[in-house]
């Protein structure tokens, strides 16, 4: 029993927005891709009287909205029709609203801001199971009445006893049939069912920070506290802790979400492009500069500005930063004019900037209008029940972008994970699991990263115990010394760490490591 392309393409569909420009979107969505019944409104309070009125198969409904939001919408489209299967797909921004929506009888979502190739295929599946659900319905009671009209017929008339039997027989034998069918199906919704909740369990930990433990739990309640607010955030924490994914989750719950969010990495910009980077540039404004170029803080005009490794902007810069986040003004290089933007600011360091500022490095103004909200990252070793998680994670998203099969990790090779005390953090084991993945045959992880010889702390060879700075200058030090101090490329150093090239660079600097 399947549904065709065409009876998809024919089914009803009402998009519910309070947004004109959201409904916009999805009509035109919906029309280019061959929907032939597409309607909409601004205004939920009538709902639940379309649906009634035109029994809609799939109802796209947002589910933040003034006077009536989504989930009273719901509500009354529950109360209104005795359907099991509530048609309706939800948009939200919240990762929260989300679980809510799923014990509400929601299932499905579409994330806000629109994927919009991620919005063709849920609405696609979506009107399949609705359409298959509603034929399977149909099927059910023509079947029962057809076992009503058999047993009325044996009943008037026994002449007929044999052929009715052997008819009942035909009935019967496809209302098992169909009995199966909706089993499968009901196998199906409950799959699809726990799917759901593990991805609203994920989207709850904002995404790609993924993690349970009670270190990461208090950065997930500092990120809810300050998203919707326009508070300056400061981020601090080791590299690869995961400080520019809470700086888009931040962005994404925030009432900036729909203008963008610009990230400036202020270790990869040359110390003589950053304040052009910044602030822009008039054609003329130096040597080479043959056109205008917007600067980074017009592009966030309106948004939210990501200012990445602060502590590496030099201190002829941070005065007009400063003004920047005081006044909301700035010039371009080359031309007088002041320009004012309206622009969230949230930076990340993996520096001490206490330290940086009393040897002169940083300003001590600057570092106190950015410490308006701190939120610090805890590094991987703080975290280690934390790791299984994450090792699952990345096993399952190499599978996919390698087209390998691994299903099991050993306890064994979970436990060295665990040991290990991951200088690199959350990247570096990415970079580990990656190649492990590549190297492994067969469906078990191989891992063949020699974490032996990056003994932790604990485990110096004379009893000693090593702080962790020290044990991470030896290690880079050492690495760098097998590679010829060569940094970037396949056999460079910073493949070999699981790091980028820039952040090893940065790691060079603060631990005084040159070239011997």
């Amino acid at each position: 029993m399947l549904i065709s392309e065409s009876e998809i393409l024919n089914a009803s569909i009402l998009i519910v927005d309070d947004q004109l420009t959201n409904v916009a979107l999805l009509e035109q969505l919906l029309l280019d891709g061959g929907y032939t019944s597409v309607s909409s409104t601004l205004n939920p309070v009538e709902v639940c009287a379309l649906h009634k009125k035109n029994n809609y198969d799939l109802i796209l409904l947002d589910l933040q909205m003034p006077v009536m939001d989504g989930f009273q919408v719901m509500g009354g489209l529950k109360a209104d029709d005795s359907d099991d299967y509530l048609p309706v797909l939800v948009i939200t921004a919240q990762p929260g609203h989300k679980l809510r929506a799923l014990r509400a009888g929601v299932r499905d979502f579409i994330s806000k801001p629109f994927d919009l190739a991620e919005v063709r295929l849920r609405i696609h599946n979506m009107l399949e199971m609705r359409l298959l659900y509603k034929k399977l319905d149909n099927y059910n009671k023509e079947l029962e009445q057809t076992v009503q009209e058999r047993t009325g017929a044996l009943v008037k008339a026994n002449a007929q006893l044999t052929r009715e039997i052997d008819g009942h027989l035909k009935t019967e034998g496809s209302l098992q049939d169909a009995l199966t069918e909706i089993k499968q199906l009901q196998n199906r919704l409950e799959a699809e069912n726990m799917y759901l909740q593990h991805e609203v369990a994920r989207e709850y930990n904002f995404g790609e920070v993924i993690g349970q433990s009670n270190a990461l739990s208090q950065v997930f309640l500092r990120v809810e506290q300050v998203a919707p607010m326009n508070a300056t955030v400061l981020l601090l924490g080791e590299t690869g802790t995961g400080k520019g994914v809470v700086a888009r989750a931040i962005h994404s719950s925030s009432a900036r979400k729909s203008r963008p969010l610009i990230t400036v990495n202020c270790t990869a910009l040359p110390a003589n492009l950053i304040e052009s980077e910044l602030f822009g540039r008039e054609r003329g404004a130096f040597t080479g500069s043959d056109a205008r170029q917007l600067g980074r803080f017009e592009l966030a005009d309106g948004g939210t500005i990501f200012l990445d490794e602060i502590g590496e902007l030099p201190m002829a810069l941070q005065s007009k930063l400063l003004r920047v986040i005081q006044d909301g003004e700035f010039e371009r290089l080359g031309n007088p004019r002041t320009i004012k933007v309206d622009v969230r600011i949230i930076a990340a360091t993996n520096r001490n900037l206490e330290e940086e500022i009393r040897d002169g490095k940083f300003r001590e103004d600057l570092f106190y209008r950015l410490n308006v909200f701190p939120i610090t990252m805890p590094p991987l070793r703080q975290r280690i029940e934390d790791i299984p998680v994450l090792v699952n994670h990345f096993v399952d998203k190499f599978n996919k972008k390698i087209g390998k099969k691994i299903e099991s990790v050993s306890k064994n090779t979970m436990s060295v994970f665990q040991d290990y005390h991951w200088p690199g953090n959350v990247r570096e084991l990415e970079s580990v699991i990656e190649r492990a993945v590549i190297i492994s045959q067969g469906n078990a992880l191989q891992v063949l990263d020699r974490f032996d010889t990056l003994r932790k702390p604990e485990q110096s060879g004379n009893g000693e115990v090593k702080p962790l700075v020290d044990l991470e200058h030896d290690h880079i030090l050492q690495v760098l010394q097998k590679t010829g101090w060569r940094i970037e490329g396949e056999k460079g150093a910073a493949v070999l760490l699981g790091l980028n090239p820039s952040t090893l660079r940065a790691r060079m600097r603060k631990y005084g490591i040159v070239r011997q």
